[in-house]
C-alpha cells in the first residue's frame, strides 16, 4: 500500500470506536503518527494496541472535548510527541434523536457541546499550533447539517455550525497556510443504527425484506476511512473550503450556496414592491442528496 500520509502528524477526535476508529487505524496504515481520543478509555486503549501492533507510533489521550484543557492537550501532545500537528480532524460526535417538540434543552446542548464546541476548541488550539507551520483542519459533518434531518435538530444544527466554522477558519486562516474542509462520510455505525433499525421496522410493516446497509448507501467504516486518508494526504492539496462526500462507492463534492434571483434597485425595496417582485418567482428546491445511484448512472 503507497504510504499516502507518511510523515504527517494527525489528531482524530471521537477515535475509539466506529467511524473514528477506523479513520485512526487507516491514517496509521498509511504512515501517519496518530494522536487518538475518546471518553471510553477502555476502548481508546484498543485502538492504541491495534496501531501499535501494525508497527505505528500513536499518542492515546482520553477525555471529552467539551473542555477546553482537553482539546489543547490533543494539540499539545501531538507538537510535543511527534514534533509538530500537520492534520486535525474534527470527527467526535454524539446523537440524541428526537423531534423539535420532544427535544430537551439538554438533549440540544449535549449535541451542541461536543460536537460544535468541541469542533470550535479543537479548531482553535490547532490553528494557534499550525500559525507558523501551516497545516489542515478537517471538520467531519452530516448531510443533517445541509439538508435537515428528521428528528436530528440538535445534531443538524450542531454540523451546520461545523460546516460555517469551516468557512470561517478558510477566511480568517488561509493567510497562514491553515486549509479547511469538510468531510460527510456515510457509514454503517453505532450511531447511524437507528437508521436500519427503522428500515427494517417498515419494511416489516411492508411485508418486504429491507435493504442492507450498502443497498442504503452505507459503506463499511474500513471503506469510508479510505475518504479521509486521500482528504488527508498531498493528493487533496488543491482542495481548500470543500465539504467532500464519501461512502467508499459514492463521492462528490458540494456546491457552496450561493444567491438566485439577485435583483438590485436605485431606491429602497417597498413591501408592496417585494410582492410584486416574487409573486412570479417560484421557491427554489430543496436539495435532498442521494445516497445510492439510479439504476444504469453508477461509475459514471
Amino acid at each position: 500500500m503507497q504510504q499516502r500520509l507518511d510523515g504527517k502528524r494527525i489528531v482524530i477526535t471521537g477515535s475509539s470506536r466506529g467511524l473514528g476508529r477506523a479513520f485512526a487505524i487507516a491514517s496509521a496504515a498509511a504512515g501517519a503518527r496518530v494522536v487518538i481520543n475518546g471518553t471510553n478509555t477502555t476502548a481508546l486503549s484498543e485502538v492504541e494496541m491495534t496501531i501499535r501492533s501494525g508497527g505505528s507510533d500513536v499518542l492515546a489521550i482520553a477525555g471529552s472535548v467539551t473542555e477546553e484543557l482537553v482539546c489543547e492537550s490533543l494539540i499539545e501532545g501531538c507538537v510535543s510527541h511527534f514534533g509538530g500537528v500537520d492534520v486535525v480532524v474534527n470527527n467526535a460526535g454524539v446523537v440524541r434523536d428526537r423531534t423539535l417538540m420532544k427535544m430537551s434543552a439538554d438533549d440540544f446542548d449535549e449535541v451542541i457541546a461536543v460536537n460544535l464546541r468541541g469542533a470550535f476548541l479543537c479548531t482553535k488550539h490547532a490553528a494557534l499550533a499550525m500559525r507558523e507551520t501551516g497545516g489542515h483542519i478537517i471538520q467531519v459533518i452530516s448531510a443533517s447539517g445541509l439538508s435537515g434531518g428528521f428528528g436530528q435538530g440538535n445534531y443538524a444544527a450542531a454540523k451546520a455550525g461545523m460546516v460555517g466554522l469551516m468557512r470561517t477558519a478558510v477566511l480568517e486562516l488561509g493567510k497562514l497556510g491553515i486549509r479547511n474542509n469538510a468531510l460527510w462520510p456515510i457509514a454503517e455505525t453505532d450511531m447511524t443504527q437507528i437508521v436500519f433499525e427503522r428500515t427494517r421496522a417498515m419494511a416489516q410493516q411492508r411485508g418486504v425484506v429491507a435493504p442492507a446497509p450498502v443497498e442504503m448507501g452505507f459503506g463499511k467504516p474500513e471503506e469510508v476511512a479510505q475518504g479521509l486518508v486521500w482528504l488527508a494526504s498531498d493528493g487533496a492539496a488543491h482542495l481548500d473550503g470543500q465539504v467532500l462526500t464519501f461512502n467508499g462507492r459514492k463521492t462528490a463534492l458540494w456546491q457552496h450556496p450561493s444567491e438566485q434571483h439577485i435583483t438590485f434597485r436605485d431606491t429602497a425595496w417597498s413591501v408592496d414592491a417585494l410582492d410584486e417582485h416574487y409573486r412570479h418567482i417560484e421557491p427554489l428546491p430543496i436539495y435532498r442528496p442521494k445516497m445510492v445511484p439510479d439504476p444504469g448512472t453508477a461509475g459514471r
